[in-house]
């Protein structure tokens, strides 16, 4: 596959090009405020692209990317804990995981098999837009599993040159540490959370603003 295209992520005609690529089944890699994510068509020959460039096992699903919390109650049942949390750090880097909505069908690699779906709405208008005009888009990071994340579009190109057709260069992404992946309402339980992954934001911090 030759060199990915790369594109300044503030240019209208550059997210443009990257919806096509997205429809048209390609990978693309998007800047976030923490480290920089691949997206791709919700389709499963896209998926499964995602997967093999990641080298991710594939029951452990992957997060969806949307613009607000109007489309993230389209695909997820927020329980009262994540609409809190996503009201005070949405956009940010946070990833709620909640329970599907009644009627939402995803992938089997978007859910992992389960009944749960992870929602991200990340602080960079450029990559929401994306999620605006497609709706919401698979997102997990742009690297190989097991390796440092991207904060650059040059490290990207390092990493998946060979399975990416477009990157959107936003830059230094600033955090350099993943988003906090929280999940909300398991079991029905719709007061409980608990930390999935250690991230940019502190579990601490977390519980101290959910105890006020």
């Amino acid at each position: 596959m030759p060199s990915p295209r790369v594109l300044r992520a503030q240019d209208p005609s550059a997210r443009l090009a990257a919806l096509r690529a997205i429809e048209a089944g390609e990978l693309v890699a998007v800047p976030t405020e923490t480290v920089y994510g691949l997206t791709c068509a919700r389709r499963d020959a896209a998926l499964a692209r995602l997967v093999a460039a990641k080298g991710r096992p594939i029951e452990k699903g992957i997060t969806l990317l949307v613009d607000g919390l109007e489309m993230a109650r389209a695909v997820g049942a927020l329980p009262p804990m994540a609409e809190r949390l996503a009201a005070h750090w949405w956009p940010g880097p946070l990833t709620l995981v909640v329970p599907l909505a009644p009627g939402v069908e995803l992938p089997r690699l978007i859910t992992g098999g389960g009944d749960m779906v992870g929602l991200r709405v990340p602080d960079l208008n450029a990559t929401r837009e994306l999620a605006t005009a497609a709706g919401p888009l698979p997102l997990t990071s742009a690297n190989r599993s097991g390796e440092p994340e991207a904060r650059s579009a040059s490290q990207v190109v390092a990493e998946l040159a060979d399975a990416v057709a477009l990157v959107l260069d936003g830059g230094i992404a600033p955090g350099g540490v993943p988003s906090t992946v929280v999940a909300c309402g398991e079991d029905g339980l719709p007061d409980a959370w608990r930390i999935l992954r250690p991230g940019a934001l502190d579990a601490a911090e977390i519980a101290a603003w959910l105890a006020t």
